[in-house]
């Protein structure tokens, strides 16, 4: 790895901010310092151009307005899309999952094109999903159990291209069954938390992507002890 700065592009944090998810942004930011990885944090508003020169882009949860309004900016300045065919690490969360895929039908019944970034569709569900999540990571992707609150009506198709993130044991996710969508360097999630807070091991793995460096593990007892607690919570 080169010793350049690893940018992390926040996308829209006054549009796509309900959660907290800035927080993802963060985390990321703080466990590469700790290892010494330059890093810093890029915040796009909405009426700014995006940039296709970051290392990591983070897209956070937002309602049916302001999701809408973030496809329509992204389209409009598509520089997450050219990031991401240079191999860019992305990561969304909840309208993030919506907006990456082909398209997205709101409670209205309106169907919206997405940003056809993932082989997914999405539709609002019959009721709202509200709690806990517990999920067994998909493929090996990484240890250890993916939890996360989740707060969302919609649900998720994952095509052939895609891949579920993991298989739900407590929760809904996307669909009761798989909760999330994985494919080349997006990953996707309904979970907040914020997740990456909640999963040290999968804010890992995105930065071990960014910068082509397998991590050391950071010993982080309250880090460790706060995980623990939200898993006895939701089991």
């Amino acid at each position: 790895m080169s010793e350049s700065t690893i940018q992390i592009a926040l996308v829209l944090p006054d549009l796509l901010g309900t959660y907290g998810d800035f927080g993802n942004a963060v985390v990321l930011e703080k466990r590469m310092t700790w290892r010494g990885i330059k890093a810093e944090i890029v915040p796009i508003n909405y009426g700014e151009p995006v940039p296709d020169s970051c290392d990591i882009y983070v897209v956070g949860g937002g309602e049916d307005t302001a999701q809408t309004l973030a496809v329509k900016h992204l389209r409009e300045h598509p520089g997450l899309q050219r990031a991401v065919t240079k191999n860019a690490v992305v990561l969304g969360v909840c309208a993030g999952i919506q907006i990456f895929g082909e398209s997205f039908t709101r409670a209205d019944n309106v169907t919206h094109p997405g940003m056809g970034l993932i082989d997914s569709t999405s539709h609002a569900g019959g009721s709202r999903a509200i709690g806990e999540v517990l999920a067994e990571p998909a493929d090996g992707l990484f240890e250890g159990v993916l939890s996360g609150f989740e707060n969302h009506q919609g649900r998720t198709v994952l095509g052939p291209a895609a891949r579920p993130l993991a298989h739900v044991k407590v929760g809904t996710g996307n669909d009761g069954s798989v909760e999330g969508a994985v494919q080349g360097r997006i990953v996707c999630t309904y979970l907040h938390g914020p997740v990456l807070p909640r999963n040290p091991q999968l804010a890992d793995l995105l930065i071990e992507w960014a910068t082509g460096t397998k991590v050391a593990p950071l010993d982080l007892p309250a880090v460790t002890a706060m995980r623990a607690e939200r898993v006895r919570a939701a089991s």
